[in-house]
């Protein structure tokens, strides 16, 4: 463990704890002849990625009590091409499911959408303009699990249907989660999508608004 003042985003014991055999495996299976010496500790690299994620800085603005900033973005690159954040991020979804009673792997998914706004930085052809919500942006497309944690995200132009992305999405659960075989939709998804889903294997239920004044909360959603 680092000599250095803590951060809030750093790892604690416990959570260091459930990722690092992953990560040392990973490490380990790259070391052969003539391999340099790994300086920089693994924990470190990660609390630093981190860091990033949750400031918002750009990765040379890494404070100096982080390993090199070009070593951490090196890391961060490797895992985000070879799998192993997907790993991770599938590793401790299971977890959680089944400290909750569940079974690890989820059979039923939730589908839905959100427009957000883009800064000023993005590449211009890379967004659209919702028409709905009268915004500029990108929007991004999420299939949960019913605990709502994160199954599959497809990043769009916020002019992108859902029931365009929704076909997506559902091509993508159908691959990386085939045990799913129901997901709810709200009514923004198009007949489309539910027949989509029957090609897939996965049998779309689209779950309609309440009819009453006010905020209401619609079940399975």
């Amino acid at each position: 463990m680092s000599s250095r003042r803590g951060y809030p985003s750093d790892l604690s014991d416990a959570r260091w704890a459930l990722i690092e055999p992953t990560l040392t495996a990973w490490r380990a299976a790259r070391r052969g002849p003539g391999t340099a010496a790994r300086v920089h500790d693994l924990r470190e690299i990660v609390n630093a990625i981190l860091y990033v994620c949750r400031t918002g800085i750009a990765w040379a603005y890494l404070p100096h009590d982080f390993p090199p900033y070009k070593t951490v973005y090196d890391y961060y690159a490797k895992w985000e091409a070879d799998g192993t954040a997907e790993a991770l991020h599938d590793l401790l979804r299971e977890q959680v499911r089944v400290a909750n009673g569940r079974s690890a792997a989820p059979t039923t998914a939730i589908l839905d959408s959100q427009s957000v706004k883009t800064s000023c930085n993005v590449n211009e052809s890379s967004q659209g303009i919702d028409a709905g919500k009268k915004s500029k942006g990108r929007k991004r497309h999420l299939a949960t699990d019913v605990l709502g944690l994160l199954l599959v995200v497809v990043v769009t132009a916020a002019s992108v249907q859902d029931s365009t992305a929704g076909r997506h999405l559902l091509d993508h659960l159908a691959v990386t989660h085939p045990e799913v075989s129901l997901a709810w939709v709200d009514g923004g998804y198009k007949d489309e999508v539910v027949r989509h889903g029957v090609r897939r294997g996965i049998r779309v239920e689209v779950v309609k608004r309440i009819a009453a004044k006010g905020f209401h909360v619609l079940p399975r959603r």
